[in-house]
C-alpha cells in the first residue's frame, strides 16, 4: 500500500528533533578543536613567559593553533546529472530552512561545481566565475585571488525564499556555437556521448558559470564543514583543478547513483577515473529508492529488490556492500520539513548520516589528536631539557656555596680561580661547535637542495622537451612516469641527508654531553615516506590524462596549460611541505645547541658574580644560597605546572569530542590522567 504524505510545516522543536545526526557530531568536533586551541595557547604562553619556549617551538605551536582554529571538514558530492544529488544535500544540511535551498526540481539542476562554506570575514554571498574564463590560462586558484572578476550576489540568510531564488543562478546556461564550445573545452568530436545538449538551431547549451562559491552562515558550515557539489562527468572531466585539486583534498566523497538506473556507463567512468582507488573515503548512495517501490509487492519483496540493487552496485564498483546506502532524499527532505519521524526512518537517510558520523568524524579527530600530541610532546621535550639543565646548574652552585660555609676568603679566591678555569675550558668547545655547524649546514643544504622547487621546474621542462608540442603522444605516459620517479628520488636524497645529519649530530651531542656537561637530546629525523606516497598518488591521478580517452582534452586550447600549472602546483605543495618539515627539524637541533651554550655561559657568569659578591660582603653567602634554593624551588613549580597543562591537553586530545549524549553517559572518574610515557609531573622532577 502506497503511503500518501500530507506536507505540513514542522514546528521548530520538531525540526530540532529531526536534524541530522551530523549536527551534534560536528558541534562536538568544533568545540573540541577550539578547546584544544585555547589550552595549547595557554601552554605556549606559560612556557614563553617562563623563558622555556624556543623560537622554532613557538612557530610550530602557532601553526598548530591556526590549524585547530580553522580546520575544515570537506565532503564532496559527486554524481552525474539528475541523480538527486542536490536534493540529498538539501535533505542532509538545509531541511531546517523549511524549503529547498539548492535547486533540485526537474529541469533546474546545478550546472557548475559549487562550494558551500562560511567565512566570517565575508558577507553572505554567491560568487560566480563566468564560463568564458576557461579561455584564459589562469587556474581556479588564480581566479580565487581575483574575486573582483567574479559576479557577486548578496544573500539574505533570514529569507529562505530569496535565498533559494538567488541560488537558482547556478542552474543558468548559455547557448553558444559548436566552435565556441570546442574552444572552451566543452565539446569533443571524438567523444560525443560526453558533449552537452544542442538546440534545434545547432547551438550548444553550456553552463553559464565555471565555478560557484556560496558563503552562507549555516550552523554546520560555521562549524567548519565544506560541501563541494560536482555536477556530472563533463563538469568533472573538463576542469583539471576540480579533478586534481578539489576532489583529492576532500576528506570524503558521496557518490550518488540512481536506484532506478543502477550504475550507468557514465557513472562507472566517474568512479573509475575520479573516485575509486584515488585515496578518498567514499560512500556510495543509491538515491531515489522510492522509485523501486511496487505497490503490488509485499514489503519483503520490495526489500529484496532494494537489496539486489545494492549488491549489484557493490559488485560493479568493487566495494563492500556495507559502503552502499539505499536512500530516498526526497522522502527525507519531506519528512524533515513536516516533522514526520516515521517517514524519515523509511527514507533510510539516518543510516547514511550515522555512517558518516561514525566513520568521518573520528577519522578527522584522530588526525588532529595525533598532531596535537606530537606537537606538545616536542614542546615539552625541549622545555624539560632546559629546566633540567638549569636545575643541574643550580645543584652545582648550591653544592659549591654550601662548601664555602666557614671557609676563609682564600678558599673563595680558589673557587673563583676554579670557575675562571672552567669557563675557559668550556669556551674551548666553541671551536667544536663551529665545526659541527659547518658540517651540519652542508648536510642541510644538500637536503634542502633536493627539495628545492627548481627540481620540479627542471623535471617538468624535461617532460615537455620529451613529448614535444603535444601533451599526447606514445612517449608521454613513460616520460611522466620518469618525471615522478625522479622526484621520488629527490625525496629519497633528502631523507638520506637527514639521516646523515642525525647520525653526525647524535655522535657529537653524546660527546658534548660527556665533555662539557650539556644535556643535548635529538629527535628522530623527519620521515619523508609520506611525501613519497603523495607523489605516487599524484602520479596515479595524473597519468590517466595521458591515455587515448583524454587526447582531445589534452590538445584543447588552454586545457594542457591548465593541466601543467596544476601539476606543478601539486608537486610544489609536496616539496614545500617536506622542505618545511626538514628545515624545522634542523632548526630545532641547532636552536637546542645554541640555547644550552648560552645558558651555560650565563651559569658561569652567575657563579663568578656570586663568588665575587661573597668575597667582598659578609653574609652574602647565605643570602646567595637562599636565592639559588628559591630559584630551584621555582623551577620545580614550573615543571609541575608545565606538565599539568600538557597532561590536561593530552587528555582532551585523546578523549576526543564529547557530545551531549556522551556527557550523559557513565562518569570517567578513576581514569588514568595519561599513559606512562613520562608525561606525569612526577617523572619531570627526575634528573
Amino acid at each position: 500500500m502506497t503511503r500518501i504524505v500530507m506536507l505540513t510545516a514542522a514546528t521548530p522543536d520538531q525540526r530540532l528533533q529531526m536534524q541530522t545526526t551530523l549536527v551534534p557530531g560536528l558541534d562536538a568536533l568544533a568545540d573540541w578543536r577550539l578547546a584544544l586551541e585555547r589550552e595549547l595557547g595557554a601552554l605556549e604562553e606559560f612556557l614563553s613567559e617562563s623563558d622555556l619556549l624556543a623560537t622554532h617551538a613557538a612557530t610550530a605551536s602557532k601553526s598548530l593553533r591556526q590549524r585547530l582554529s580553522t580546520d575544515k571538514l570537506v565532503v564532496a558530492f559527486v554524481a552525474e546529472f539528475s541523480r538527486g544529488k542536490s536534493e540529498l544535500i538539501n535533505a542532509i544540511f538545509f531541511a531546517d530552512a523549511g524549503r529547498r535551498i539548492l535547486p533540485a526540481t526537474a529541469g533546474r539542476t546545478t550546472m557548475c561545481p559549487v562550494e558551500l562554506s562560511w567565512d566570517a570575514n565575508e558577507l553572505p554571498s554567491l560568487d560566480l566565475l563566468p564560463i568564458t574564463t576557461r579561455s584564459d590560462a589562469l587556474t581556479l586558484t588564480d581566479w580565487r585571488e581575483r574575486r573582483e572578476d567574479w559576479r557577486r550576489i548578496q544573500l539574505t540568510p533570514d529569507d529562505p525564499e530569496a535565498l533559494a531564488q538567488a541560488l537558482q543562478e547556478v542552474t543558468q546556461i548559455r547557448k553558444v556555437s559548436r566552435e565556441q564550445a570546442r574552444a572552451l573545452g566543452l565539446w569533443s568530436d571524438s567523444h560525443p556521448t560526453h558533449n552537452p545538449p544542442t538546440t534545434e538551431d545547432g547551438l550548444v547549451e553550456i553552463p553559464a558559470w565555471r565555478h560557484a562559491v556560496i558563503n552562507y552562515p549555516h550552523p554546520l558550515l560555521q562549524r567548519g564543514l565544506v560541501v563541494v557539489d560536482t555536477p556530472g562527468l563533463n563538469a568533472i572531466g573538463t576542469e583539471p583543478e576540480l579533478t586534481l585539486g578539489l576532489l583529492p583534498s576532500a576528506h570524503a566523497a558521496l557518490f550518488v547513483l540512481g536506484a532506478d538506473t543502477g550504475v550507468t556507463r557514465s557513472d562507472l567512468d566517474i568512479w573509475s577515473d575520479h573516485l575509486g582507488g584515488q585515496g578518498l573515503a567514499c560512500f556510495v548512495v543509491l538515491n531515489k529508492m522510492d522509485t523501486l517501490a511496487d505497490p503490488l509487492a509485499t514489503p519483503a519483496e520490495r526489500e529484496a529488490t532494494i537489496e539486489r540493487q545494492r549488491v549489484a552496485t557493490a559488485s560493479t564498483l568493487g566495494i563492500q556492500r556495507e559502503r552502499v546506502f539505499p536512500v530516498s532524499a526526497r522522502m527525507a527532505l519531506t519528512a524533515r520539513m513536516s516533522g514526520d519521524a516515521e517517514l524519515l526512518e523509511a527514507s533510510r537517510l539516518p543510516l547514511l548520516e550515522s555512517a558518516l558520523n561514525a566513520d568521518l568524524l573520528p577519522q578527522r579527530q584522530r588526525v588532529l589528536s595525533r598532531a596535537v600530541i606530537t606537537g606538545v610532546q616536542s614542546m615539552l621535550e625541549h622545555s624539560t631539557r632546559r629546566l633540567r639543565d638549569q636545575r643541574r646548574h643550580n645543584a652545582e652552585q648550591m653544592l659549591e656555596l654550601r662548601g664555602l660555609r666557614g671557609k676563609s676568603s682564600g678558599r673563595v679566591s680558589q673557587m673563583l680561580d676554579r670557575v675562571r678555569e672552567d669557563t675557559e675550558e668550556f669556551e674551548r668547545c666553541n671551536a667544536r661547535l663551529m665545526a659541527m655547524r659547518a658540517v651540519h649546514a652542508k648536510l642541510q643544504r644538500g637536503a634542502m637542495r633536493a627539495l628545492d622547487a627548481d627540481r620540479i621546474r627542471e623535471g617538468v621542462a624535461e617532460l615537455q622537451k620529451t613529448i614535444g608540442s603535444s601533451w599526447f603522444n606514445l612517449r608521454a605516459r613513460a616520460a611522466f612516469a620518469e618525471l615522478c620517479t625522479g622526484l621520488q628520488a629527490q625525496i629519497d636524497t633528502a631523507s638520506r641527508q637527514c639521516h646523515e645529519a642525525y647520525e653526525m649530530l647524535q655522535a657529537l651531542f653524546n660527546q658534548l654531553n660527556a665533555d662539557f656537561g650539556f644535556s643535548l637530546g635529538l629527535n628522530e629525523p623527519p620521515v619523508l615516506q609520506t611525501y613519497r606516497d603523495e607523489l605516487a598518488l599524484i602520479e596515479r591521478s595524473y597519468s590517466r590524462y595521458f591515455g587515448v580517452t583524454q587526447v582531445m582534452k589534452m590538445n584543447s586550447p588552454g586545457f594542457a596549460e591548465q593541466f601543467q600549472r596544476m601539476l606543478v602546483s601539486k608537486l610544489r605543495v609536496v616539496f614545500e611541505s617536506a622542505s618545511v618539515e626538514v628545515e624545522a627539524w634542523n632548526q630545532a637541533a641547532t636552536a637546542q645547541v645554541d640555547g644550552q651554550f648560552r645558558e651555560r655561559r650565563r651559569s658561569f657568569k652567575r657563579r663568578r658574580e656570586s663568588l665575587e659578591r661573597i668575597q667582598s660582603a659578609t653574609g652574602e653567602l647565605e643570602r646567595r644560597l637562599t636565592e639559588v634554593e628559591q630559584q630551584d624551588a621555582r623551577l620545580l613549580e614550573l615543571v609541575d605546572r608545565a606538565y599539568e597543562l600538557a597532561s590536561a591537553l593530552r587528555t582532551r586530545a585523546e578523549r576526543g569530542p564529547v557530545t551531549e549524549l556522551d556527557e550523559r553517559g557513565p562518569p570517567t572518574e578513576g581514569m588514568p590522567l595519561v599513559s606512562t610515557d613520562g608525561w606525569q609531573s612526577g617523572t619531570a622532577r627526575e634528573g
